[in-house]
């Protein structure tokens, strides 16, 4: 049997960690409006919206190919900013037993928050470059952050606009 193996980075976002979290967790289909070109839908097979135990479909481009993935929402952490996805099945399952993505939005400020992604995985059989497919993933993840921080400060200044246009 494999072992466990495990890959974290973070990346700094001008967008709160609460907001982040509530995205990732309870709206997960906003995110393929903040990244359209990497998250192609998300769509909800079972459960209810943000709710542990819920099941997702994801399609999303990875390398350059058109990818699935049938993700369980396994845990929430509402005080911690911190949702945990269990991959069910798809083309991540190709080459790996078993994978989870873990997003934790760190509070740095009022407006802004770090991002700490966690990938934990267990290959199927060892490969000669280690860890590049895992690398390329976590790259996804963090462009995806990056896409979503710049859409959350986006939205927000629509609708201090809207706000003090209908206040004049």
């Amino acid at each position: 049997m494999g072992c466990l193996e495990k890959l974290e980075a973070e990346v700094e976002i001008n967008s709160p960690a609460s907001k982040l979290h509530q995205t990732f967790h309870a709206r997960p289909y906003h995110m393929c409006n903040a990244s359209p070109n990497k998250l192609q839908s998300c769509k909800l097979l079972e459960g209810e919206w943000g709710k542990v135990g819920s099941v997702l479909l994801w399609n999303f481009v990875h390398d350059g190919k058109t990818c699935v993935s049938k993700e369980l929402i396994e845990a929430i952490d509402e005080e911690n900013n911190l949702v945990t996805f269990k991959v069910l099945e798809g083309d991540i399952l190709k080459d790996h037993k078993s994978f989870k993505i873990t997003m934790q939005g760190i509070p740095k400020g009022k407006e802004k928050s770090v991002v700490h992604w966690t990938l934990e995985y267990e290959k199927k059989h060892d490969k000669l470059i280690p860890n590049s497919y895992e690398s390329s993933v976590m790259q996804l993840c963090v462009d995806v952050a990056k896409d979503l921080g710049a859409h959350l400060v986006k939205m927000e200044s629509n609708q201090e606009a809207l706000l003090s246009s209908v206040a004049a």
